[in-house]
Parts: structure tokens; C-alpha cells; sequence
């Protein structure tokens, strides 16, 4: 094993005598929470919530929702986060590495798979018609993301005028997501500093109902574990060797084929997006197709959708749909390379240099969260970024309604920049009634979003080959 490798493994890992789980019991566990985590962050928590609090009784509920705080309060995917953190608990780094990993590896894959069949028979009527259909689901489903977010974040006239101002400023002002959230965060600090009761609150999904579940009846117990203490020396000896794994390959890239490479703007575009995006898979989508589609060209909006549609219907995190983004922009941006190879390179840099970092966030904070409880102030700041994300969210929800329900739009130019407005003239109707009967399907029938969108995607197929 390399030093680095000797570092991440973190000796001695706890033997089942610290608290009775085996990490080969704990690492099978993790695959089958990764094989069931369908449906984004909310189904996701709720899973691992039933398994390792309910079901096996790991972790008591206040620990399981402090570190799901924390998680909160991060940039990037919090369900993977989380299981790091739980993970990192129960069995040290290397419990932290393998938790993470496995969370991860089960939607790459898949959305590889998928990637392929959609660069190499995208254009043949049945798979045309079947991410048509997926399209118009994927909308409802990000209508329910603002109605489910708005109902817990909106509680008062406060979160409402921020998550308005939010919306304001991305959508006419043009403003950038994390400006939006960095101006949020602050606020929301300040007025939990300031002991006002508006920002009272976090802003997180809560467990499934039940019985609590204690620690003292879990298998981890009430106790700080020795490893959980911090230690500033192994924190900064962890966060050197992750940064070191996340960066150099940015900057490898940036020496060896320059600013101008398609990987180069690959790997520093979703490093930056690794820091700033905080709100989930939904706000992160707006901020990759703000720029992704927007300023670098990398592909069209609606293949934003049919991106969200392969995220929301195979296991793991949402914000895999950047996988595929930077599938197509290296695709179409090969060079001398095969498309292909270059496709593939360009899948796995963007989820090296979107997954590393949360490793990073974890391992380097964890030990200093273990012994935080309800800190009134990040819970303020949480509350408040969480209002705004409902104002980004609503931004994405407008702008893949325009893109997936007309087949034209027109700029129209603001203070700031410039906003896109539907041509009426080009309402396409099969799209707006698959919609509508996705949106009936979801908020009247309360189906699940993976029954929704095999039924429009089967509805879609139907009537592109009909046509």
C-alpha cells in the first residue's frame, strides 16, 4: 500500500468489540442502502434512517440528525454526506471511504450505461420519444422539489421575502447562485445571532415518523468514540492528502494541455461547483445549467432534462446528472481523441472532482461537529440558505417549463443581463398535457416519481412513433 493509501486506511479500524458491527457487516449494509437510494435526498435519508436507526439500531436519532445537520450546512450532496459521516463514525476513515464510495458507484455506472445508449441511438424515434416523455415528468417533479422545500422552509414572511429575492435576483437579475447564497447564509447568521425569532428552525428533511430511538439503546451508545475527538494534527494531515487528490489532477490538466482544454475547463468548472452549491441536486442543476449550458455551450436545455431523467430514475445521488454533463461536453469536444474514450474520461474527472471534496468536508469537520449540539447561529444560516434555495429551485422549474413546453424563446434584456420568454406561437401540446398528467399523477394520485416517469417515458414512446 502507498503512503497515501496507509493515511486514508487510518490504523487500527475498530475492532466488532467497540460496539458489536463488523465492518464487513457495516460495508454490505452501505451497498444495499446504495442499491435502494432512488428518488434524491429526501427517499435517500429516509432510507438510511429506517436501516441503520430503525432497523438496526447503529445510531440513536439525535446523533443520526445532528450530523445530518451538519451535512446541511455543506456544499454538495447531503445524503452522501451523511453516509460518509456515519460511516466515518462507526469505523473510522476507512468506514468513511467505503460508505461514500459505495453510495456513488451504483448510479455511475448506471449513468454511463446510459450515457452510451444516449450519444449512439439518441436519434432512433423510440429513445427520442421515451426522454420526451421523461422531459415532461422530470418538470412536475421539480415543481413538487419547490412545493416539498417551500412547505418546510417557508414558514414566515421572512423565509418567504428571501426566497422571493432569491428568484429575483437569478432569474431577471442574472445574478450568480453563489452570490445568492453567500448573501443568504450571512443574513440568516446574523439574525440568529441577533436571537430573532423568524430564523429560528433548520431547514434539513426530517426522519421518518416512529418511535426515537435513543442512544443509550443503540449499538454506538451516547459516548464520544475515541476517534471522533478532534485532533488537529490528523484533521490537517486528512485534509492535505484529500485536497491534494482533488486539485492536482485540476492542475495537471492545466499544465500539461492547457486553459483551454475542454477537460481542463471540466475539472475547474465542477471543482467550483463542489464549494458553492449548496440546496441539493435541484439548486446545483440550476447553477450547472446556468453556466454549463449558458456560458460554455456544452450542450442544449433540454438535454439538461433528459440528464435529470436518467439522475431521478437510477440509484444515488441527483447531482450524478453532472456526470453526464460532462459526458457530452468532452464527447462533443474530443480533439484527436476517440469521442467516446474522451466521453468517458470526461464522466469520470467531473465525478472524481465532484465526490472528492465531500470526503473532504466530512473527515476535516466531523470531529469538531461531534461535540457542537443545536448551534443557533449554522442553524439560522441554514434556515436561511434553505429559503433561497426555494426561490433558485422555483428559477429551475420556470426555466425547464419554458424549454420543455415551447419550442422557441426570445431574450429579453434586463439591467443586469437578459431573461428567455416563451414564444407562444410554439407551445408544443403533447408535451404540456404529459406534463399536466405528470403533475396529476404526483400531487393527486401521490404516486412515486419512479412510476411517474416509467409512465411517461412509455407515453412518450408511444407518441413519437405514432406520429
Amino acid at each position: 500500500m502507498t503512503a497515501t493509501g496507509s493515511m486514508l486506511a487510518d490504523a487500527p479500524v475498530p475492532t466488532a468489540g467497540d460496539h458489536g458491527i463488523p465492518l464487513g457487516e457495516a460495508t454490505r449494509i452501505w451497498a444495499r442502502i446504495a442499491a435502494l437510494s432512488f428518488g434524491g435526498p429526501a427517499g435517500q435519508i429516509a432510507v438510511m434512517h429506517r436501516i441503520l436507526v430503525e432497523e438496526k439500531r447503529w445510531i440513536g436519532e439525535e446523533r443520526f440528525l445532528h450530523a445530518l445537520n451538519y451535512c446541511m450546512l455543506l456544499p454538495g450532496p447531503e445524503a452522501q454526506q451523511l453516509a460518509i459521516y456515519i460511516g466515518w463514525l462507526l469505523h473510522k476513515t476507512r468506514g468513511g471511504l467505503i460508505a461514500g464510495a459505495l453510495f456513488v458507484l451504483p448510479g455511475f455506472l448506471a449513468i454511463l450505461a446510459l450515457s452510451y445508449l444516449y450519444v449512439l441511438l439518441g436519434q432512433l424515434p423510440l429513445i427520442e420519444g421515451i426522454f420526451f416523455g421523461l422531459k415532461a415528468a422530470v418538470l412536475a417533479v421539480v415543481v413538487q422539489a419547490v412545493v416539498r422545500v417551500g412547505s418546510r422552509a417557508l414558514k414566515n414572511n421572512v423565509m418567504r421575502g428571501i426566497a422571493v429575492a432569491a428568484f429575483v435576483a437569478i432569474f431577471f437579475l442574472d445574478a450568480p447562485f453563489p452570490l445568492i447564497v453567500l448573501a443568504a447564509g450571512v443574513g440568516g447568521y446574523i439574525g440568529g445571532r441577533s436571537g430573532l425569532p423568524q430564523f429560528k428552525g433548520g431547514g434539513g428533511h426530517g426522519p421518518a415518523n416512529g418511535d426515537i430511538v435513543h442512544g443509550r439503546d443503540t449499538a454506538l451508545g451516547e459516548a464520544l468514540p475515541d476517534h471522533a475527538r478532534p485532533n488537529l494534527g490528523w484533521s490537517l494531515r486528512i485534509c492535505a492528502i484529500l485536497s491534494f487528490l482533488w486539485l492536482a489532477p485540476v492542475a495537471g490538466l492545466f499544465l500539461i494541455l492547457g486553459p483551454d482544454s475542454v477537460f481542463t475547463h471540466i475539472a475547474t468548472f465542477f471543482s467550483q461547483m463542489a464549494v458553492v452549491t449548496f440546496g441539493g441536486a435541484y439548486a446545483v442543476l440550476a447553477y450547472v445549467a446556468q453556466e454549463a449550458v449558458g456560458t460554455f455551450g456544452w450542450l442544449r436545455p433540454g438535454e439538461m432534462l433528459d440528464g435529470l431523467g436518467m439522475a431521478e430514475t437510477t440509484p444515488g445521488p441527483l447531482i450524478m446528472v453532472t456526470q453526464f454533463v460532462g459526458f457530452l461536453a468532452a464527447f462533443r469536444d474530443a480533439g484527436t481523441m476517440a469521442p467516446l474514450l474522451a466521453a468517458t474520461l470526461g464522466a469520470i474527472l467531473t465525478t472524481w472532482v465532484t465526490f472528492v471534496p465531500c470526503f473532504l468536508w466530512i473527515f476535516a469537520g466531523a470531529p469538531f461537529i461531534e461535540r457542537l449540539r443545536g448551534n443557533k447561529a449554522l442553524s439560522a444560516a441554514l434556515t436561511a440558505i434553505t429559503a433561497a434555495v426555494v426561490g433558485v429551485i422555483f428559477n429551475l422549474a420556470i426555466w425547464f417549463a419554458i424549454h420543455t413546453l415551447f419550442g422557441q424563446t426570445m431574450a429579453v434584456r434586463s439591467p443586469t443581463g437578459s431573461f428567455d420568454v416563451p414564444v407562444p406561437a410554439s407551445i408544443n401540446t403533447a408535451a404540456v398535457v404529459l406534463a399536466v398528467a405528470a403533475a396529476v399523477a404526483i400531487f393527486r394520485f401521490k404516486l412515486g416519481v419512479l412510476t411517474v416517469l416509467a409512465g411517461c417515458a412509455t407515453l412518450g414512446a408511444i407518441y413519437t412513433l405514432t406520429v
